[in-house]
């Protein structure tokens, strides 16, 4: 990245985690998100977990922390990858630089494969384009649902090991409800 590159990332995620910045996941939004989630684990014997992050903090843009490393990074420390059945996936979304990463367990990775998790986050990624935030992740979820729901079907007894609403970050700060998160 040279230094005109560097400099638009750190002006993009300076203004999208301040209030002038877009945000384009609502509390409204967010519930919907919350509710696709509880809806899918109803079907299969896995965990999703969603994340919307507004801005890295000064650190990692100076790093040169990239979505991938950043989604990798939240998959330990959300405990996603801590699942029983090794099959919590982490949908991530980096909103300054428009990326979108899915990091999946060890288990359903190995059933679905890297080239099926590309075409979900190029379908989100159309979507987001277009403005459909919303759906476009609501569709993502319900895909990573069939997926989950295919290889991993719902057994009695089974536990909800992760959290369903949305982790929203600025910064990696948690976000209060009415500034775009809960």
């Amino acid at each position: 990245m040279d230094w005109r590159e560097t400099l638009g990332r750190f002006f993009r995620h300076w203004r999208a985690g301040t209030r002038f910045g877009h945000r384009p996941f609502p509390p409204g939004a967010l519930e919907r998100i919350e509710a696709a989630v509880t809806q899918a684990e109803q079907r299969y014997d896995g965990e999703i977990c969603f994340v919307v992050e507004y801005a890295l903090d000064w650190p990692r843009l100076w790093r040169g922390m990239t979505a991938a490393e950043r989604a990798r990074e939240l998959f330990a420390q959300l405990g996603v990858w801590d699942t029983e059945k090794n099959n919590g996936v982490l949908l991530y979304v980096l909103v300054p630089d428009r990326s979108i990463e899915i990091v999946a367990d060890r288990a359903i990775h190995q059933a679905v494969g890297e080239a099926e998790w590309k075409a979900i986050c190029a379908r989100m990624e159309a979507e987001f384009r277009k403005g459909r935030f919303l759906e476009g992740s609501l569709e993502a979820i319900r895909t990573v649902a069939d997926h989950l729901g295919r290889h991993f079907p719902r057994r009695e007894g089974k536990s909800n090991e992760l959290p369903d609403p949305p982790t929203v970050l600025d910064r990696g700060n948690p976000v209060a409800e009415g500034e775009g998160g809960y």
